[in-house]
């Protein structure tokens, strides 16, 4: 039987990686016998998106290899929901800084650029949709070592008050926008506002109701000097 060449690279990662068609259908949710009849049936004719990415990420190759569209335009910078490109994801940069003074955060701000990050890298890092991230730069030193000055930041608001836990977040309180360390009381749910840079106060046993957590930092990048 003569695949089609998507049908026949899946084929060939299955076989040289050990698989078998019904794990990697169970790996995207599907029936047993869907990857089968995708690759010796040809039913469905083309992988969903969600599927491809899923498949792409497990065997660490290129979704291209699986069907995935050529790469479109960069997004217009005032685009809401940047659009996948290929390979890369693009994320919505703010000229917002968290840590110092007042400041909104995408509900509001006009993204003002974009930056590609790898798909792969993003879906690694997002909890939900990758169009959920924002960059924006933390200002201060309250958060030092941790975060420093001017440090860009990945912030992630499907990852918030609904799946609240210990970890770094940003915040918006009284008004102003910060970048801190939460730990959150188990029976309580009340929150500590912490900062890492034993310089600065923390604010103990905060009521949750009077804290917007706008979205968890899930990376960071900086200059070296």
């Amino acid at each position: 039987m003569q695949f089609s060449p998507v049908r026949a690279t899946l084929d060939d990662l299955i076989r040289s990686r050990g698989d078998d068609y019904a794990s990697l259908s169970r790996l995207i949710g599907r029936n047993p016998t869907y990857i089968q009849q995708f690759i010796r049936r040809g039913v469905p004719r083309r992988l969903s998106e969600e599927d491809r990415q899923r498949l792409a990420a497990h065997f660490g190759i290129s979704e291209r290899l699986l069907g995935a569209p050529t790469p479109l335009a960069a997004p217009a910078l005032n685009d809401p929901q940047p659009p996948a490109a290929g390979d890369y994801v693009f994320v919505r940069s703010f000229d917002v800084g968290a840590s110092a003074g007042p400041g909104a955060l995408a509900e509001d701000d006009p993204a003002v650029s974009a930056i590609a990050f790898h798909s792969g890298f993003v879906r690694s890092i997002a909890s939900g949709r990758p169009d959920a991230l924002s960059k924006i730069r933390v200002q201060g030193d309250s958060m030092l070592p941790t975060l420093s000055d001017g440090d860009e930041i990945l912030v992630d608001a499907d990852d918030a008050a609904a799946r609240l836990r210990d970890g770094i977040y940003v915040l918006r309180v009284d008004g102003a926008l910060l970048v801190k360390r939460l730990a959150v009381n188990p029976a309580s749910r009340r929150l500590s506002i912490l900062s890492d840079n034993p310089a600065y106060p923390d604010w103990p046993d905060c009521d949750p109701d009077g804290v917007t957590v706008i979205g968890r930092v899930v990376w960071v990048g900086r200059r070296l000097n």
